[in-house]
This record gives structure tokens, sequence and C-alpha cells, in this order.
């Protein structure tokens, strides 16, 4: 895999991972400013996404993105709002992690 697209999805995803806190902040005090400022962070990672797209194609870039995107955003739930997840939940983070070792693995492309 290209180091340009693994420095693009590093970056989208914290910027991701940035709304997705930012709307659990909202839930938890209600506040519009977080949630416009949750909504402006979705807004410039769907952009980001838009050169991954680009560079690796359609799907690699939303698979990869949805899977970096559960895997983070489950250690933030647990780290930062205190949530836990099931044996077979994790079990499911697991996969997905199998999963994008498996999408990043390098190929040769063919006909």
């Amino acid at each position: 895999m290209n180091p340009q697209f693994l420095l693009w999805l590093t970056g989208a995803m914290a910027v991701f991972i940035g709304g997705a806190t930012a709307s659990r902040a909202y839930i938890a005090n209600n506040n519009i400013l977080i949630l416009i400022f949750a909504l402006s962070l979705y807004c410039v990672g769907n952009l980001m996404m838009v050169r991954l797209m680009r560079e690796g194609g359609l799907g690699l870039a939303i698979s990869a993105s949805a899977i970096a995107q559960l895997v983070v955003v489950n250690i933030v739930a647990f780290v930062v709002f205190g949530e836990r997840l099931s044996l077979p939940q994790l079990a499911g983070v697991g996969l997905g992690i199998v999963a994008m070792a498996l999408m990043l693995f390098p190929v040769e492309r063919g006909a």
C-alpha cells in the first residue's frame, strides 16, 4: 500500500474520530456549537476521503476507513467514555482488524 494513502487515511480517521467524539460530547451537554463543530469535522473528513478514493479506489478507501473507525472509535469509547463491549463484540472488532490487514496487504494488480 502506498505510504501517502496510509498518511491520508490516518489523517481522515483522526478527523472522523474527532467528529465522533464531539458528537458524543454533544449528547452529554446539548450545546449546539459542539454539534456544529462535529458536523464540520465530518465534512472535512469526507473531503479527505475523496482523495483516498482517487488513489485507492472506492472499495478500498471506504472499507479501510470503516474498519479503522471501528477500531479507534471503540478505543475512544472505552478510554474516554467508559463504555464496554461484550466478548462477541470484541471478537467482531478483532475480525475487523484482520480484515484491515488483509485489505492493505500488497498484491499485484491483474487484468
